[in-house]
């Protein structure tokens, strides 16, 4: 039972890693789309960020799941160090490998950030141009309807 358990727990490690890698892939591509901030591509932007917010359910998933299991068998784990002692120390590499992973991804998603505030600031200040230029154009189509019919400025009244 104990035995089992602990694959389960080793299995769910193994998963949680393969997870991670992926977030790192996304949050790659997402530094890709980000790095130029005139030319991103809004769609694959909004895609990577709805498939990082699977990817992070899926950790969740699998963190509860690991913590209940472990859970039920810590007591039995506790006692008997010894006789699982290869899969412990395994377990404590795989936890290990997962402690970098979180730190590196941690990194990439503190820069994916900063990238993106610049986008969105950059696009901010084009939409606050636009507006700008926008409102003197509409001004100068109404102050040059108001002249339609000026009358010469320089008109000679001698005779």
């Amino acid at each position: 039972m104990v035995s089992a358990s602990l694959d389960m727990l080793e299995e769910s490690l193994v998963k949680k890693i393969e997870v991670m890698k992926q977030i790192q892939d996304e949050n790659e591509k997402q530094r890709e789309i980000l790095k130029n901030p005139n030319e991103v591509d809004e769609e694959a932007f909004d895609k990577i960020l709805d498939v990082k917010g699977d990817l992070i359910d899926e950790l969740e998933r699998l963190d509860d799941g690991f913590q209940s299991l472990f859970d039920r068998v810590k007591a039995e784990i506790k006692d008997n160090k010894e006789l699982y002692a290869d899969q412990i120390r395994r377990m404590q590499g795989y936890i290990q490998e997962i402690t970098g992973m979180s730190a590196s991804i941690e990194a990439a998603e503190r820069r994916n950030k900063k990238l993106a505030e610049d986008y969105f600031s950059n696009a901010r200040h084009m939409m606050e141009f636009g507006r700008q230029t926008s409102a003197a154009a509409f001004n100068y189509y109404q102050t040059m309807n108001s002249y339609k019919d000026v009358p010469p400025q320089f008109f000679d009244n001698k005779n």
